[in-house]
């Protein structure tokens, strides 16, 4: 694996660990050049459904997207790496468990929505009042009464 910070080709495994669920490697690895050290993941190859938008239009899943729309949401909020971490993982098992080959992007976003209620109420409410669009103070009003109930 080469180094992310000097590109020198070589480097150590220091550490190795599995997932929480048994989904995926994490690798602690030491460049011999640099002495630095940097995390990488080793996980199954599989093809995710495709994501239809609204318009029709057909896009390939990419989890950096998904982590980061994750994260603006929870920004300045008290959730950790790891518990972000772990809700992409649900999302995407969920993902595959369906066992589609296209999936709409408005149900990848309810999926979202309930890992983000899970984790953080002003996240979800975040994240909600942004994926469905709305109009008006009534409706993101009916959306913090329902995360207060």
């Amino acid at each position: 694996m080469k180094c992310p910070f000097c590109g020198h080709a070589e480097t150590q495994v220091v550490e190795t660990r599995i997932g929480e669920d048994g989904d995926f490697i994490r690798r602690r690895r030491q460049c011999s050049a640099c002495d630095k050290r940097f995390t990488t993941y080793e996980r199954p190859d599989l093809t995710f459904p495709a994501l239809v938008k609204k318009d029709g239009r057909r896009v390939e899943y990419k989890r950096e997207k998904l982590r980061a729309s994750m994260n603006l949401a929870l920004r300045k909020r008290p959730v950790s790496t790891e518990q972000v971490d772990s809700a992409i993982e649900r999302i995407e098992e969920k993902l595959f468990g369906l066992g589609l080959r296209e999936i709409a992007s408005s149900r990848l976003g309810e999926l979202v929505m309930r890992e983000l209620k899970k984790l953080d109420k002003v996240a979800y409410v975040r994240f909600a009042s942004v994926y469905r669009s709305f109009e008006d103070i009534d409706d993101f009003k009916n959306l913090v009464d329902e995360v207060r109930k």
